[in-house]
């Protein structure tokens, strides 16, 4: 059975009862999606993924005692097979990088209906990523802003033995692309990119897309935002 035949088991987190309860409700009526477990906090979100092995957390952002992204770091830590979906009120900069630097693979508004959440977390257990379209739309904006401090690339060497064609790969990645996007964009096969992805995860020790983005931007590939 693949990822997209298998019903998805997930945990919601998120400190308002109402909200949360009317979560857990509508994941009830989506086609393929089970809902195992509900959290009021970080810390009890971070409990029931230990209990449960739960595939997604649909994580809140702002709730007491733990936060979303310092619960969202813990569990990719330490359980590394689960994955997150942010699902929040906010989508600033200050909301979105945080949790994507700690590990979040989706990243979805409150806004978003049931067809969109289906896809967020069907997307994120195949590896891919699960943002919305706004979301999307802001990562590139930033991305493509060049800060006015910043230097012209020097003709030095890619990071770690990477080939400049790992490192466009690479870039690709933290922009938020699956690898049928990136094959689209390179004109590439889609073996290419999974042999370049491959590659590049061996020189650098990486182990899956959010190490990736969390590279990129330390390496300087991509600029991260101003704090």
């Amino acid at each position: 059975m693949t990822e997209d035949e298998r019903t998805a088991r997930v945990v919601v987190a998120d400190d308002q009862t109402v909200v949360r309860e009317g979560i857990v409700m509508l994941l009830g009526l989506l086609p393929g999606i089970e809902v195992v477990g509900a959290a009021g906090d970080g810390e009890e979100a971070v409990r029931l993924v230990a209990e449960l092995d739960p595939d997604v957390v649909l994580m809140d952002l702002r709730m007491p005692r733990c936060d979303g992204v310092e619960a969202t770091r813990r569990i990719r830590a330490e359980h590394p097979r689960t994955q997150i979906v942010v699902l929040t009120t906010f989508g600033d900069d200050e909301s979105l990088f945080p949790a994507l630097s700690a590990g979040a693979r989706g990243y979805l508004t409150k806004d978003a209906g049931g067809d969109e959440i289906v896809r967020a977390v069907r997307s994120v257990m195949s590896g891919d990523a699960g943002l919305s379209p706004a979301i999307q739309r802001r990562l590139l904006e930033r991305l493509s802003e060049p800060p006015p401090e910043a230097a012209e690339p020097g003709p030095g060497e890619p990071p770690d033995g990477l080939t400049a064609r790992e490192s466009e790969v690479l870039v690709l990645i933290a922009d938020g692309l699956n690898n049928q996007e990136i094959a689209r964009r390179l004109q590439v096969s889609l073996a290419t990119v999974k042999t370049h992805i491959n590659n590049l995860f061996a020189k650098t020790g990486m182990k899956d897309r959010a190490q990736a983005v969390r590279y990129a931007y330390r390496k300087g590939l991509v600029r991260p935002p101003k704090g």
